[in-house]
């Protein structure tokens, strides 16, 4: 009888409960980021969007050789808005996130925060369909941000 248990634990139960907790954790759907249509509503949503997203990336490949992610603040000439975008870099790629956009590789091997800009700004162009034309660039740095009183 002891056998017999220990078969009917080992070779039925157990791939049930395997293939019924995988079907379960497949069949739920966990979302990446926030909805873009709510976050429009939001002051400096773009920032938000881009720290989200910052959170999901770091997530996915943060232990991937030669990996790196950072938040890139640009303001445009003749534009009194700035945009914030998620970039990183992961398998030889750059990559970059616009709530507007996506996320798609940019062309060319460049970790200057301008060049970048400047491709992604283009995207953007055609998004609110004028030219936009990159006056600054810069990595947010976590660790070396100042934060001021509000």
């Amino acid at each position: 009888m002891n056998f017999l248990n220990f078969f009917l634990i080992r070779e039925i139960m157990a791939p049930v409960v395997v293939g019924i907790t995988c079907f379960v954790l497949g069949t739920q759907r966990v979302p990446a980021v926030q909805d873009a249509e709510q976050d429009l509503a939001v002051l400096n949503g773009c920032v938000v969007s881009a720290c989200n997203y910052l959170a999901v990336v770091k997530a996915k490949h943060t232990l991937e050789p030669d990996f790196w992610a950072k938040v890139l603040l640009v303001r445009y000439d003749n534009n009194s808005a700035g945009h914030a975008y998620c970039v990183w870099e992961t398998e030889g790629t750059i990559y970059g996130y616009d709530r507007n956009s996506g996320g798609f590789p940019i062309p060319g091997y460049t970790k200057d925060p301008r060049e970048i800009a400047t491709i992604l700004a283009e995207g953007l162009s055609k998004h609110l369909n004028q030219t936009l034309t990159v006056a600054s660039a810069e990595f947010v740095e976590p660790r070396n941000t100042e934060l001021k009183p509000f």
